[in-house]
């Protein structure tokens, strides 16, 4: 009698466990409201190079990454089309991060680009089927869905008529999907500047400069919502989700000796989402810093370094101290072909979580009679 009480109980739990977890996923998207990790996959960063930097790169970014990075770097390239692809595995491969992009100049002072980014956790099983009417436990009954997020970023950037100075900005489609249970549609608009000087460049950038707005919507069969409610879940609710701006503030400098050269970045970005566990923790507005070191030869063999993710953490024995994330990579340039590769921690000094992130650019050029 006791074994079957257990039995009952476990089959009650797994079928709990996945409405739980799967009601989680919802409600945390539900209601119309302000998140400090709303669209937080768009902050990621692409490019084994800017990665292996700690994502020190709105100021010296030049390529098609710009499009995320910072729009107006994009008015470096000289290439009629500029393509990058980039794939990275984070905790253990559970999440699957994508990226491709391909910019075209218009003319010798506008460039044009388009930015996909995918951020998904496929085959997550879906248990709340899982007992049958009468109690007993059908696994044919275990489904599996993804949570998705997509990213779509237009971007346009011209140089100015003042030496130096560029302007750019994208148009922002998001796009979230958990199974067939929700999806969201979001919109927003990025904007940013370089300014050029000898060998220094400063730049602003400005993310979700006029809020970015996800509208959720929910479609959960009578069957889901009666396990929601038996397990004690509540239902979720078409929502509205607002993810507030973000600025970034970065300046670089670059070196040359020789056949050598050192670039060094600092960036600082401001949070306007309330306090964060940031080196500046404030509320309103917390700053995060980070810097990043760049040494090359002949402009064909790259080493990266830098450090980000600046906290301040309690230990155990009740005291504090500071973590911070270090990043490195490499990267080789056979003529207009580049490879990049970046080793990441995604966690902290004492329980590192690495992940490695390879990323692929080509430059095309016009021929010339």
């Amino acid at each position: 009698m006791f074994i079957f009480r257990i039995m009952v109980w476990i089959k009650k739990s797994c079928a709990a466990l996945g409405a739980s977890m799967l009601c989680l996923l919802l409600f945390f998207e539900s209601y119309a409201q302000t998140r400090k990790f709303s669209n937080e996959f768009l902050n990621i960063g692409v490019g084994a190079r800017p990665l292996a930097m700690s994502g020190a790169g709105v100021a010296s970014v030049g390529d098609v990454t710009a499009g995320y990075w910072n729009p107006a770097g994009l008015t470096d390239i000289k290439a009629d089309l500029d393509i990058a692809a980039m794939h990275a595995e984070y905790f253990a491969g559970i999440a699957q991060y994508d990226y491709g992009a391909i910019a075209k100049t218009i003319d010798s002072t506008s460039v044009i680009a388009l930015s996909v980014i995918r951020f998904g956790v496929d085959d997550i099983p879906n248990t709340t089927q899982l007992i049958n009417a009468d109690g007993t436990l059908n696994y044919d009954n275990i489904t599996t869905f993804s949570a998705v997020d997509y990213g779509f970023l237009l971007s346009y950037a011209k140089a100015l008529k003042v030496p130096g100075l560029s302007l750019g900005a994208n148009v922002k489609v998001v796009h979230r999907m958990i199974g067939d249970f929700a999806k969201s549609w979001g919109f927003g608009l990025d904007a940013g500047l370089i300014y050029r000087q000898g060998n220094w460049r400063f730049a602003a950038m400005a993310r979700d400069l006029t809020s970015t707005y996800n509208a959720w919507n929910y479609s959960l069969d009578q069957e889901t919502q009666d396990v929601f409610v038996a397990t004690g879940n509540e239902l979720p609710e078409n929502g509205l989700e607002i993810t507030l701006p973000r600025f970034i503030f970065g300046a670089s400098y670059k070196k040359e000796f020789g056949k050598f050269g050192v670039l060094g970045e600092v960036n600082a970005a401001l949070t306007t989402d309330g306090q964060r566990n940031v080196l500046i923790s404030a509320d309103p507005i917390s700053v995060d810093p980070v810097m990043g070191v760049e040494a090359s030869y002949l402009d064909m063999i790259f080493l990266r370094a830098g450090i980000g993710n600046i906290q301040k953490i309690k230990t155990f024995q009740g005291t504090e101290e500071y973590s911070v994330q270090p990043n490195m990579g490499v990267g080789l340039r056979l003529g207009n072909f580049f490879l990049d590769y970046a080793i990441t921690d995604i966690g902290n000094t004492s329980e590192a979580l690495y992940s490695n992130v390879f990323s692929l650019r080509f430059r095309i050029f016009k021929q010339t009679q």
